[in-house]
């Protein structure tokens, strides 16, 4: 029988109702569409896939169970290696990591993994009965510093081989950048909320509200019993591009602005925290954080959109999918363009005037690309004399972020880079005993499957050293 060339094609939201709604745009294979998906897997003795895959998935296995109709077998397997497949399935960069890699891809379209990984766990999540078991105690404490992805994997590990483990999470709600940054629309509340109910089944401890390094130190928890810590604090500080008018009123990080929609419920029609609504909104960067803002921006009511990025489509860094999708829903991309200043109302007149300080408008001016840099991509070049106001009266900078200096500035012999991001070795030790770190606290701001790759690597080096105490 021959194989279907291309992948099938993932049912969607159409995007002239979507772009107004905050409900899930893709909306999942059916058991026929996952059936017949299935079956282009070639089934490779090499399995490419599986390398490709930071928490090394079995792949070809959980792909053959979903050929024999066993999708709860399937479901096993993936659970093996990844504590968040519903997650994983929605929101990792599947054409850059296993996909990428899947022999069907030389010829043809790769096998669409990840749809079919979120198929096994949306049919696991919607007809499981029976709840995770907590195994016996081994006798070993842990403590996890933030509930994001690399801390829930590492929990999630630890948990299923004895260890009494507590997850410190400073905000109100488990999920880290899973909840806070991530949209409804990619990424609903309730399966991260489904995937943090199954690691408390298996007796994870998760305290929220809980700043290390404000309401208890690193110190302070190893002198409450605990005999490892590991740090998946995540990159929550804002970069900026430094130019005049970032202080104006109207002007958002990337950060602020989705954590406001996601926790703080700024999508209700009559929320509780203030956010920019309608208008006109310029995104400056290019990857999928800005992707999301401006998308949400739309959902929003804003009457226009723009992304604002100073490369060309070829190097936009956002997944194909979503920058597809923004596309789709209006959203109005202005590439080889690069923000110098943000405009703001100014009346000297009447200085009690409420409309001083708010944004009017963004200089930018256009570009070109040159020589590559450093990693091979051209590098943008201003073209003289180029330059242009869009008349805006909001501004989201999403050009990045880095670790939060607080955990090392309290943290006495905690090595970092000159980035912030904490220097750890092969295992996910840090210059501390017993005080192992991963995920975007490391890397600074990455991806949530290298994150949760990140957090398994340290589970196993945890375990390994309290074991053989």
């Amino acid at each position: 029988m021959a194989l279907d060339p291309k992948k099938h094609e993932m049912p969607t939201q159409a995007p002239e109702v979507r772009a107004h709604n905050f409900s899930e745009v893709a909306l999942g294979y059916t058991a026929e569409i996952a059936l017949e998906e299935a079956k282009r897997c070639l089934n490779c003795k090499n399995r490419p896939c599986v390398a490709g895959c930071p928490v090394n998935v079995n792949i070809p296995d959980f792909i053959m169970q979903i050929k024999a109709g066993d999708f709860e077998g399937a479901y096993r397997i993936i659970n093996e290696t990844s504590s968040l497949p519903a997650v994983c399935g929605r929101v990792c960069p599947q054409e850059t990591q296993c996909e990428s890699k899947c022999t069907m891809g030389v010829k043809f379209e790769p096998v669409g993994i990840g749809r079919l990984e979120r198929f096994v766990a949306d049919r696991h999540n919607a007809n499981a009965t029976e709840k995770a078991v907590a195994p016996a105690p081994n006798g070993h404490r842990v403590a996890i510093v933030g509930s994001g992805p690399s801390g829930l994997t590492c929990a999630g590990d630890l948990a299923k081989k004895g260890y009494k483990v507590s997850v410190f999470e400073a905000l109100h709600t488990a999920g880290g950048v899973l909840v806070y940054g991530i949209p409804e629309f990619r990424l609903p509340k309730a399966i991260v909320a489904q995937e943090v109910e199954t690691l408390k089944d298996l007796g994870v401890d998760i305290q929220t509200n809980v700043v290390i390094g404000k309401t208890l130190t690193i110190d302070e928890l190893f002198e409450m019993g605990y005999e490892a810590v590991f740090i998946g604090s995540g990159a929550g500080l804002p970069n900026f591009m430094n130019i005049p008018g970032e202080s104006l009123k109207g002007v958002y990080s990337a950060n602020e602005f989705l954590t406001r929609s996601n926790l703080m419920k700024a999508y209700l029609d009559d929320p509780v925290t203030p956010i920019m609504k309608g208008g006109r909104v310029a995104v400056v960067g290019g990857g999928n954080v800005a992707m999301d803002a401006a998308r949400t921006a739309l959902r929003l009511g804003a009457e226009h959109v723009y992304i604002v990025y100073r490369r060309s489509m070829d190097e936009l860094p956002a997944r194909k999918e979503e920058v597809e999708h923004a596309m789709e829903e209006g959203i109005d991309f202005r590439l080889l363009n690069n923000p110098v200043e943000i405009l703001g109302y100014n009346n000297p007149e009447n200085p009690r005037d409420p409309k001083n300080g708010f944004v009017t408008g963004m200089r930018c001016i256009r570009m070109e690309l040159g020589e590559p840099d450093a990693k091979g991509r051209r590098r943008p070049v201003p073209i003289p004399a180029s330059d242009f106001t869009l008349d805006v009266d909001t501004v989201i900078i999403a050009i990045g972020t880095s670790p939060n200096p607080l955990i090392k500035n309290t943290t006495a012999g905690l090595e970092v880079n000159s980035h912030g991001g904490i220097i750890v070795n092969e295992d996910g030790l840090t210059s501390r005993e017993r005080v192992y770190a991963g995920g975007d606290a490391v890397t600074g701001a990455a991806t949530v499957i290298s994150a949760m790759g990140a957090g398994k690597i340290a589970a196993k080096a945890i375990d390994e050293a309290l074991s053989a105490k």
